[in-house]
């Protein structure tokens, strides 16, 4: 169980998409409650109460909005995908859950007044929370990591991938070719500033990795891993690179297709490995249909 909780899991960072996941809940919670009144709401004689009662749902929207959309916007470290696991998803599914329960027992107190209160305590309200929330949420994390995993590692498991560095070739194409055709090429990247730069073969680039303002160039040479840095963004080394067979497969990351041997699937996504291994460049999720026909076409 411990190794399944700290397996890698796809974190949703799409800004419509969390808000509309927000609206959602927010929606169900509202009209639930207006349609079935549980919890004594039937029993309210209150002016405005369908309005008091949509409440409720407005708060779930709140909380869920500020933790998934807000929270992520003001702290990215914490929710980076490449420490996200199954175990983190439950946890932040399960935190908001509890936090709705706390903030809507919260407005019913501010809405009836501390004597009018249920005879249910803020500890038993939480447990029940926990309670009814953890084995639903558990399971639906699970089904969509096995999901996604199976999706993935399938699909990887399909394509073919014609490397000049594994030296598996098409047919019709031999090694001679592909030296041939691009030994001579020469690439010199060039930073914001204009006058630094670096130079190496096309063919010698395995891919070029952001961190902040910075970009790390991994490339080849005499035969070893040489990496250089530039103060640059990844869009414009994007484009300095673009006739090399290297394109963008992450916010994070340009690759060079012809240097990637073999693609794993995990429940995040593809990864693409280059240089027997050592290297494995993430392939985040709205670059997959392009990357894996730019791999099929090569």
């Amino acid at each position: 169980m411990f190794q399944l909780v700290n397996q890698p899991y796809p974190i949703d960072d799409i800004l419509l998409r969390q808000l509309r996941k927000a609206v959602l809940i927010g929606l169900f919670v509202g009209l639930f409650l207006l349609v079935f009144q549980p919890f004594g709401i039937n029993l309210w004689e209150t002016p405005n109460k369908v309005a008091k009662i949509l409440g409720f749902g407005f708060i779930s929207f709140a909380v869920t909005a500020l933790n998934f959309i807000v929270l992520r916007q003001l702290f990215p470290q914490l929710f980076m995908e490449e420490r996200w696991t199954v175990g983190r998803e439950i946890m932040a599914i399960m935190a908001n859950i509890l936090l709705i329960a706390i903030a809507n027992r919260l407005y019913s107190t501010w809405l009836l007044g501390p004597g009018e209160e249920s005879g249910i305590s803020w500890l038993e309200m939480i447990l029940m929370t926990f309670l009814v929330g953890l084995f639903p949420v558990v399971g639906l994390v699970l089904f969509n990591y096995i999901a996604q995993l199976k999706k993935y590692s399938q699909e990887a498991a399909q394509l073919p991938i014609y490397s000049t560095s594994s030296g598996n070739f098409p047919p019709g194409n031999s090694p001679a070719v592909q030296k041939e055709n691009t030994a001579a090429d020469t690439l010199t990247l060039v930073a914001d500033n204009e006058k630094d730069t670096v130079t190496f073969f096309a063919e010698d680039l395995l891919f070029i990795e952001s961190s902040d303002n910075y970009c790390t160039v991994v490339h080849l040479r005499n035969e070893q891993v040489s990496k250089s840095l530039l103060r640059s963004s990844l869009s414009r080394l994007e484009k300095q690179v673009a006739q090399s067979h290297s394109v963008r497969c992450h916010r994070s990351y340009v690759v060079n297709l012809n240097r990637v041997e073999r693609v794993t699937g995990n429940a995040q996504g593809y990864k693409l490995h280059l240089l027997s291994g050592q290297f494995a460049v993430p392939v985040a999720r709205q670059y997959n249909e392009t990357l894996i026909a730019e791999l099929k076409a090569l």
